[in-house]
């Protein structure tokens, strides 16, 4: 039984990694229309990750150019053995434009153990979203992943309408089935 649990995580983490970073969620469509974005993003680190996700998965870009806003979590750190336990720090934009910082807190209980560093972009297809975020409103849980490689990559299960999430695996190894909860924090600037 134990041998099949863990022959069945290892197959679920090779999938991930291999099939490349997935949404879930909100997913734009060419259809839309979104007002000029040109990011001033001075976060050097922020920068980074942004520019890391754009480079190695191209389908980004048109979340970035449809989404109302978008918070990023440059490095995210989870660890759990049964109960786990992340945190993370991140800067949120409107349209482009720095509008606060974000504290990223998620609890999951369930088979895992492990522990691991992932950055994490969270996107807003509209103004009532990111009002939402803005008012600690955005609660995003039904977790389900598993990651097993320095830079690999998560699928995360579909959370709620206007919200779209991306995962990047940064380094760790964590085998994880899991459900669990992210809570934001939102502190304006």
């Amino acid at each position: 039984m134990k041998k099949l649990l863990i022959t069945k995580l290892i197959a679920f983490s090779l999938v991930n990694i291999i099939t490349g970073t997935l949404l879930a969620g909100w997913i734009p469509s060419a259809s839309e229309t979104a007002e000029d974005k040109d990011a001033k993003i001075t976060n050097s680190e922020v920068s980074r990750v942004i520019a890391h996700f754009k480079n190695h998965y191209p389908y980004l870009d048109i979340y970035f150019e449809k989404a109302y806003g978008y918070a990023v979590f440059p490095t995210v750190t989870k660890g759990g053995i049964g109960i786990g336990a992340a945190h993370g720090n991140g800067e949120v934009y409107e349209k482009g434009k720095f509008i606060g910082t974000a504290d990223m807190i998620q609890v999951t209980l369930g088979a895992q153990f492990g522990g691991q560093q992932y950055s994490e972009i969270v996107f807003f297809k509209d103004k009532n979203t990111l009002d939402d975020f803005k008012a600690n409103k955005v609660k995003l849980g039904a977790q389900a992943s598993a990651i097993a490689a320095t830079a690999g990559v998560s699928a995360d299960a579909a959370y709620s309408a206007g919200v779209a999430i991306a995962t990047l695996s940064k380094a760790g190894f964590m085998y994880e089935a899991s459900i669990g909860g992210q809570r934001f924090t939102f502190k304006p600037k």
